[in-house]
This record gives structure tokens, sequence and C-alpha cells, in this order.
């Protein structure tokens, strides 16, 4: 891994280029999330939204929009709706995963009730549609509206196939567009389009927020069992006791031979686990070199994501949206 101290990261590089925008996006998220009649809104998204998330969403709408050119104002609302959009995701996902801890604190659901988190979720994407109608702009409704069509889809999907051993790579990568490259791939295409980029410009920054959220997925999948080395630490194997069959469990049990994919079915689709279980599910993994197949998939997505910013104009945002995806899989290396 390159020695890149904390400032030189992609992601504080394209904060710091993109400061005055991401300033007003803060400001219009801060005015657009109170709420006169139900004070419990700001106390539960204020929560979860001032927690320090790197606000990845809001600068890929920014850095599309910019990159081609656009002088303002409506990119501020774009990236703001899809801030709206994630929160109220994750908002729902803590209830959904009867999750305790989310960057590092106790999620919402835990501080106030699943109610809360669900009914204040519900609230941010009634926000994020209204700020997402101000541009006036018909495509981008489109596009906004289908990512969070596609969204909830993805979440639905993962209930059924997290758990199930017929779960296909293909399975595994419509859920992963659905949770995570869908609000990606609609940042920076809708970025490209309030810019009123050309057709071959938007499929390209769709293409690259698609490529880049998959790699994404796939490294935090991996990183879950301790990344390619796979090395176990103390959050290690938190996807395998939750049961949820990701790329590298795919991969080995797509390979496993009988006996093994009796362990394979007791611990995933039975969940029943022992001491010891984690520690085979990864020498299974090491055997048929599943943590290296799915490590040399989110390095081609990440290389797709950058080939997709070829077909746009020179500019130090592009060179440092490809930065990001080199950065995205290099915690993997």
């Amino acid at each position: 891994m390159n020695m890149m101290n904390a400032a030189q990261k992609p992601h504080d590089r394209l904060a710091e280029a993109l400061a005055e925008d991401m300033a007003a996006v803060n400001l219009m998220i801060r005015a657009r999330m109170a709420s006169e009649h139900a004070p419990r809104i700001p106390e539960v998204t204020a929560h979860l939204i001032e927690a320090g998330g790197k606000r990845l969403r809001p600068m890929l709408v920014l850095a599309a929009a910019r990159l081609l050119g656009y002088a303002g104002p409506f990119h501020v609302h774009l990236a703001a709706t899809v801030e709206f959009i994630h929160t109220a995701t994750l908002l729902h996902d803590d209830v959904v995963d009867e999750s305790a801890r989310r960057r590092g604190r106790p999620t919402a659901n835990l501080l106030w009730d699943n109610k809360s988190s669900v009914l204040v979720g519900d609230y941010l994407f009634a926000r994020a549609f209204q700020l997402m109608v101000e541009p006036g702009n018909l495509r981008v409704l489109d596009i906004l509206a289908n990512a969070s069509a596609t969204i909830a889809e993805g979440e639905v999907l993962q209930l059924t196939a997290a758990q199930d051993l017929g779960t296909t790579e293909a399975i595994y990568l419509q859920v992963v567009r659905g949770k995570t490259a869908a609000l990606f791939s609609a940042a920076t295409e809708s970025g490209a389009e309030i810019a009123g980029a050309t057709a071959a410009q938007i499929k390209a920054l769709f293409d690259y927020g698609d490529a880049l959220g998959i790699a994404f997925q796939i490294v935090d999948d991996l990183l879950d069992y301790g990344g390619s080395a796979a090395v176990i630490g103390k959050n290690t194997g938190d996807d395998f006791r939750e049961r949820k069959l990701t790329l590298p469990v795919i991969k080995a049990v797509a390979k496993a031979n009988p006996e093994e994919r009796v362990f394979w079915v007791r611990v995933i689709e039975k969940g029943q686990q022992d001491d010891g279980d984690l520690q085979h599910a990864l020498s299974l993994m090491a055997k048929h070199g599943a943590m290296q197949a799915a490590r040399a998939d989110a390095l081609a997505w990440a290389a797709r994501a950058q080939t997709a910013l070829d077909a746009l104009p020179a500019h130090p945002l592009r060179d440092m949206l490809s930065d990001l995806a080199a950065y995205v899989v290099e915690r993997i290396n």
C-alpha cells in the first residue's frame, strides 16, 4: 500500500477541490432535515449525518457536474438528494440487520427505536424527492427515482439470496448493484445530466459509478474476512456470523466437494455455527483461491471504472476520480 498521508487520500483531495460546493451541500442538508412538527426527525438524522461519513456519494455528483463545466446551482440539490437517499437506506438497513453500531457509534435504532428509524428514513426519502424535483429536469428525476427503486429491490433480493447456497455470482452482482452501485452510478450520472453533457459522457459517468460501486462492495466483503490475506482480526467474520453469502463464500461454495458442501449448508443455510467454523471457512476459501479470485474481480471492476473516464475531457477532477477507483482497491493489495 502506498504510504500516502491522510491529506493525500483521493477522497480527501476531492473534498478539498469541492470544499465550497460541499459547504453549500451541508447547509442544504441541515436546512432540509429540519422538521417544524416532529423534533425527533432532526435528532435522529443529525446523529447519523453528523457522524463523520466521507460524503462520497454527494462528492461524486459535484465532481461529475464540475468536471463537465457546470456552474450551478442545482448540483448542490442533487448532492443533498443522494446523501438523503443514502442516509434513509442506512436507517432502514440497521433495523433490518438489527445492527448496534454504525461508524463506531450506537445506531439510531438502538438509541431511539426501530419505529423512529423506519419513519425518519421514510421522511428522508420524501425530502430527497422534494429536492430532486427542484432542478426541474425530468431526466434527473428519472435517474434518481430508478436508483431508489433499484436500491429497494436489491435490499429485498438480499433477504432471500443471503442465506441460500444456490445464490450465484450473477445474483450477488444484482444485489451489489442494488445496495451499493446504484447510488454511486445515479450520483455520477445525474451530475453529468445536470451539466448538459453528451450522451457518451453521461454513459461514461454512469459506467464509472457502477464499476466503482461494485469494486467498493467486493472490497468491503473481502475485508470482512480479513482481506485477501485472510488474517483473523477482531471484526473478522461479521458476514459469516450473519450468514451472508458474499463473493468469497460464493466462489468457495462453487468449488466445494460434497463434504465441504455439508459444512456450508450447516453454517450458512442452517446457521449452526461452532467455535472454529470461521477458521475452517477461511481455510476452504484459501484452498479454492476464493479470496484471490474475489480480489482479482475487484481490481478488474476498478480498472473498468478508470477506463470509463477516458471518454471525458482532461480535468484535475477526472484524475481524482481515477485515483479514487485505484484507492478503493488499494486496501486489499
